[in-house]
């Protein structure tokens, strides 16, 4: 270890309790998403840029997106720079401001939105996810500012809204309307990973959700001749969407599992009594496609098989996406990956493997848009329960994780 990242390193070892102190402030700001009854993220904003002027990260900016159900009517994105040697690229790191809400408080063994430090964790709403990954980059970047160190490259911290509630008001919102990154940027979003810190996230799964509303004729039940069975129907077409796991058959290593997946979910009640065949019926369908399918293969080969159902009953067939989403993935050996993977293993000596996920993340946004963002932390992946914790040490290592890549 050179003698920089010594000081650095040094610098964040003797900051635990600033950063606990951080935890605690950012807890005490509910940022619940006006779709769960919450009113933003601009108290907790607000808090944040205080905090960050009074310890010397004074270069902010505010992206604020509209949202007249929120707090002030806004949903607030903010960038903290910290200029670099060279700005021939920027590093960031990439955290959401926004929680999930506390759930069942009975659950809870301590209040949700006050920090309890007990046997080197904090518990509270949000400690984890994300403000772990939140409060990490601050403090690696702090490490340079008190220590008087310039980075090699800028540096931005950029903390976004509405991570939980699809990023309508956050990055997606910024990726539309500004040109804040550059293709060569390197993007760090702490916002998932491995209890050891050895999975860096490089790649996900295309996302379709599918409503599908079948539309056929109700009759009395002993009369089936009569109508034409939407259940019926509608049970088929599930079927036949699931055996699409046949047809898209590609396997991919990098993720797990390591196929394409087409599920049947949410199923709606269509008639209240047994004994009535159901003239409508509505299901829908989580499909977590490989990457090497477009979406639009996927609904070429779903409108055809809507097609031969309808042909088959006799009914009409509705189909609503309610979510899509595809995007490349960054190649296994992008800066960003190599970067991380040097840290992790001079920081927890543990060598850190790139691999694909089925769920979605930020970092789907950014990938379409033609940026290679990576997500990685060191976590326990207690995000959205009850008790949500994080670990003392994983703090106090991923700041370190950081700083080694901004140096």
């Amino acid at each position: 270890m050179n003698d920089q990242l010594k000081k650095l390193h040094d610098f964040i070892d003797s900051s635990v309790r600033d950063m606990i102190a951080l935890e605690t402030l950012l807890t005490a700001h509910p940022a619940i998403s006006p779709n769960s009854n919450g009113e933003g993220e601009l108290d907790k904003c607000i808090a944040l840029e205080k905090w960050l002027r009074e310890h010397g990260i004074t270069h902010l900016e505010r992206f604020d997106a509209p949202d007249p159900a929120a707090k002030g009517k806004v949903r607030p994105n903010l960038v903290a720079t910290i200029p670099g040697k060279n700005d021939d690229f920027t590093i960031w790191v990439m955290a959401h401001m926004d929680v999930v809400p506390e759930g069942e408080c009975s659950l809870w063994a301590t209040d949700p939105w006050t920090v309890v430090e007990r046997d080197g964790k904090l518990y509270g709403r949000g400690v984890e996810d994300n403000q772990q990954g939140l409060v990490a980059g601050i403090f690696a970047a702090l490490a340079f500012i008190k220590n008087g160190i310039i980075p090699a490259h800028t540096v931005k911290l950029l903390f976004v809204a509405d991570e939980e509630e699809g990023s309508a008001y956050g990055i997606d919102y910024l990726l539309k309307n500004y040109s804040l990154f550059r293709t060569n940027d390197m993007i760090i979003i702490p916002d998932g990973g491995a209890s050891d810190g050895s999975s860096i996230e490089v790649a996900e799964k295309n996302i379709m959700w599918l409503e599908i509303t079948v539309h056929g004729k109700q009759a009395h039940g002993s009369r089936p001749d009569e109508g034409i069975n939407a259940c019926l129907a509608g049970c088929d077409l599930a079927v036949q969407l699931n055996d699409m796991e046949k047809y898209f058959n590609a396997k991919d290593a990098l993720f797990d599992p390591p196929y394409s997946t087409f599920q049947p979910t949410r199923k709606e009640k269509n008639v209240p009594n047994i004994n009535t065949i159901p003239g409508e019926d509505v299901f829908c369908m989580d499909c977590r496609i490989l990457p090497c399918y477009s979406l639009d293969s996927v609904r070429a080969e779903t409108a055809k098989r809507v097609a031969q159902i309808e042909q088959k009953y006799g009914v009409k067939i509705e189909i609503s996406e309610q979510q899509a989403m595809e995007s490349p993935a960054t190649p296994v050996d992008a800066p960003v990956v190599v970067s991380l993977q040097k840290a992790v293993k001079e920081v927890y000596h543990v060598d850190a493997k790139p691999v694909g996920i089925g769920g979605g993340t930020v970092g789907a946004y950014l990938r379409a848009a033609g940026y290679q963002a990576a997500v990685w932390s060191r976590m326990d992946e207690t995000a959205h329960q009850p008790n949500e914790y994080t670990k003392l040490e994983n703090l106090v290592g991923d700041a370190k994780v950081f700083a080694a890549v901004m140096l």
